[in-house]
């Protein structure tokens, strides 16, 4: 049995880790390579690394962020933001990146998710999708939750995973900050619906919401960031207690820290 994956996501902007409450009210969270190493340690499976900032250089200093993370980090990390191009792509796997994640940029021209999929591998491309209800419709925004699509979560999922995305990264626009756990309805569905594997991103508050999560849902991974960042949960109790719901959940590298 493939066991489940703890994820810390770091939103990135002029390369220091910053979180919010519904993508809003930004505060700092600390240097991302120091942040990185410390969840290495703790035994995070994974890190999600997202530039929110949109700086000229964005490129060139994205990709030196993950050179100097892949370096001092010896876990699989995704990189994601201003991402549309193979261009986009190459320096930052070269620079030690194991994925790409591309939301906007694949939102404008669908076809861009086929073009990185055939360059790359679908095993590479995650596919991050931001959405809210309205109207009792899972709405798609691009631009960071700044601009409404006419897309729809779940046929664009789909669609996403039809073209060649190997992930899909969904987070709850809804729920982003609030810690009041994740949206399990829209992600059961996604799960249904699709044959790839689905992280959870959006209103982890507490241990229970993600026995909730990977208990009343199939999804593969589960993505929190202020929980993380500001102590209010570490991944060794957080495994521990998902171990104890005998959720399959990877032990052996878990180091205590007290």
């Amino acid at each position: 049995m493939l066991t489940k994956r703890i994820i810390p996501c770091l939103d990135i902007k002029d390369g220091r880790a910053v979180k919010g409450v519904n993508f809003l009210s930004l505060r700092d969270a600390g240097d991302p390579v120091e942040l990185a190493i410390n969840y290495a340690a703790q035994g995070a499976d994974e890190l999600v690394f997202l530039d929110i900032s949109a700086t000229e250089q964005r490129r060139k200093t994205l990709a030196k962020l993950v050179e100097d993370i892949a370096a001092r980090c010896y876990i699989p990390f995704t990189v994601g933001g201003g991402i549309a191009s193979p261009e986009d792509v190459s320096p930052l796997l070269d620079s030690g990146a194991d994925k790409v994640s591309i939301n906007s940029a694949a939102l404008a021209d669908p076809k861009r998710i086929e073009t990185l999929a055939r360059s790359f591998g679908s095993q590479c491309i995650v596919l991050a999708i931001d959405a809210r209800v309205e109207e009792g419709k899972w709405i798609v925004y691009s631009h960071g939750g700044k601009v409404k699509t006419e897309k729809e979560l779940f046929s664009w999922a789909k669609q996403g995973a039809e073209l060649g995305a190997g992930e899909i990264l969904f987070t709850s626009m809804d729920h982003d900050g609030t810690k009041s756990g994740f949206a399990i309805d829209a992600l059961s569905r996604l799960h249904r619906d699709l044959d790839i594997p689905i992280i959870a991103s959006g209103g982890a508050g507490a241990i229970d919401h993600f026995v909730d999560v990977f208990t009343k849902t199939n999804v593969d991974a589960a993505l929190a960031a202020s929980v993380f960042h500001y102590g209010k949960i570490r991944i060794p109790e957080l495994k521990k207690a998902l171990h104890a719901q005998h959720i399959p959940i990877r032990m052996e590298e878990l180091t205590q820290q007290q």
